[in-house]
């Protein structure tokens, strides 16, 4: 199959290979003592929080309900449900006043983010016609400060609140769905199994990475494996799996005649078959370990298999970035994470760096020679054969394209003196105009308040080279994460 330029010229969809999940319990919280005191009001409750139930299903998540607690021998109680369901995030629904003898034994025995949820049914009351029991029905406010309180007397940060209506709400609907996709985050975060091989590209000081840290602060698992093993799976690939990966390539990228950098070529036919079996291997390989994503560095042998084999994963890592397995070059383990955050997301990740900066119209140009993740580009990726790959061995196909015009969000996971990990988050504009024709991805970053002031501020928070590259202004949502995490955050800007 010669490799050729298809005629449809819009951005590529890789599908997820596994969906994003997460598993979210939802309880809410009134006072005994109303039951009594105005009949159908509990059954009126019990109505709201469904709405809320309902809510959250939308979002994409598992939902456990775990019903009304309005004492505190309910709160003891549920504490132990909550932790026996695994949960990511907790939603505690005020659906009216409530005491916080509800809430104390929750937020002190479970180790869960817990962000409470005040939606009122009426945006206002009709004062002409307000009762006690209307006032109640809309009281979700009434006991947030009092949760908040209970919840630094046990030695916690004050939980999250979600503040508004339960309906035409659009901002705390959006409040809702950021939320779930957080605790998409943490879902994979404390499960993912994280694949490595090889090493640190030579002298690269600052992206060492403790495996058994990584544990410590995010739960993932680190999996040591061989590029052997990658080996190993290659010599299984048949030709006809060969073909297949093949065209599955020439559907996504582009293959033009090469610009003005002598070291690019049109798209050889030896190296769109050697980026599609090193694909394939790379599939075998992701499965068998049941890996959720991977970073590695490895040269081999000059002329071996091996180098043949490691130096051609810009391709099929890319594809596998682009459907929910970060894949990260230079054996970069904290960026694999970061990219992995992105990803969960929904906003992309792309293994990126800076490179020359554009003092004349003030951008700096934000990529690298890959992987990168397909589902962010401004339309359809570039393939192009590249003679060499420079500073590392190695010759073959990469991927080129821009990230989308719009607002990007950068995260870099660094590590402090003593050694805790730290996020450094940045947000600003991808921004049309020309990108050199590299075989490298690069996009056109602008950043506020100008292009010297905020890289100087950037590199004073003491990231690493590489970051994740996404779509989107999600600073703060990256900030929730690592609150929770309890990892530093620098929102630079």
């Amino acid at each position: 199959m010669e490799p050729g330029n298809p005629p449809d010229r819009s951005a590529v969809r890789v599908p997820r290979r596994k969906p994003r999940r997460a598993n979210v319990g939802i309880f809410s919280v009134g006072h005994y003592a109303y039951w009594k005191q105005f009949p159908g009001l509990l059954d009126e409750m019990r109505r709201k929080s469904d709405v809320l139930v309902r809510k959250v299903r939308a979002c994409g998540v598992e939902v456990s309900d775990f019903g009304l607690v309005d004492d505190a021998k309910g709160a003891y109680a549920l504490a132990p449900r909550l932790k026996a369901a695994d949960l990511d995030l907790i939603f505690c629904d005020m659906v009216t006043y409530a005491t916080s003898s509800t809430f104390a034994a929750v937020i002190r025995n479970v180790d869960v983010p817990i962000v409470l949820v005040a939606l009122q049914p009426l945006a206002a009351m009709d004062y002409s016609r307000a009762s006690t029991y209307m006032q109640l029905c809309n009281d979700d406010f009434c006991s947030v400060p009092e949760f908040t309180g209970v919840a630094v007397r046990m030695g916690k940060r004050p939980p999250e609140v979600i503040l508004g209506t339960l309906q035409d709400d659009p901002q705390a609907d959006a409040e809702l769905a950021r939320w779930c996709d957080i605790a998409k985050v943490l879902h994979d975060l404390r499960r993912a199994r994280i694949g490595h091989f090889g090493h640190v590209l030579e002298s690269m000081l600052d992206m060492h990475t403790d495996p058994t840290a990584v544990t410590a602060a995010f739960g993932c698992h680190v999996v040591q494996t061989e590029a052997d093993d990658l080996l190993r799976l290659d010599r299984s690939v048949t030709p006809e799996e060969i073909e297949a990966k093949k065209a599955q390539i020439l559907d996504m990228f582009d293959a033009p005649d090469p610009g003005s950098d002598p070291i690019t070529r049109k798209l050889t036919d030896e190296d769109l078959r050697a980026a599609a079996r090193a694909a394939v291997a790379l599939d075998k390989f992701v499965a068998q370990y049941d890996l959720d994503g991977l970073a590695y560095y490895y040269e081999g042998e000059p002329d071996s298999p091996t180098r043949r084999l490691v130096t051609n994963l810009i391709v099929g890592n890319s594809l596998l970035t682009a459907a929910g397995f970060p894949m990260c070059g230079e054996s970069d383990l904290k960026t694999c994470l970061a990219m992995l955050i992105m990803d969960r997301l929904d906003i992309g990740g792309s293994f990126a760096e800076f490179h020359p900066i554009d003092f004349d119209e003030g951008f700096v140009l934000v990529g690298h020679d890959g992987p990168h993740h397909l589902n962010i580009a401004d339309r359809r990726p570039v393939l192009r054969s590249l003679d060499r790959y420079h500073g590392k061995p190695g010759s073959g196909a990469s991927v080129e394209f821009k990230i989308r015009e719009g607002p990007i969000t950068m995260l870099s996971i660094s590590q402090t003196f003593d050694g805790r990990f730290k996020f450094v988050v940045a947000e600003g504009e991808s921004v049309a105009g020309p990108v050199p024709a590299t075989g490298n991805t690069n996009t056109r970053g602008f950043f506020k308040p100008d292009v010297r002031t905020f890289l100087k501020r950037w590199v004073a928070q003491g990231p690493t080279h590489h970051f994740a590259l996404g779509v989107g202004h999600r600073a703060e949502c990256i900030r929730k994460i690592a609150d929770i995490l309890d990892v530093p955050c620098a929102v630079v800007g």
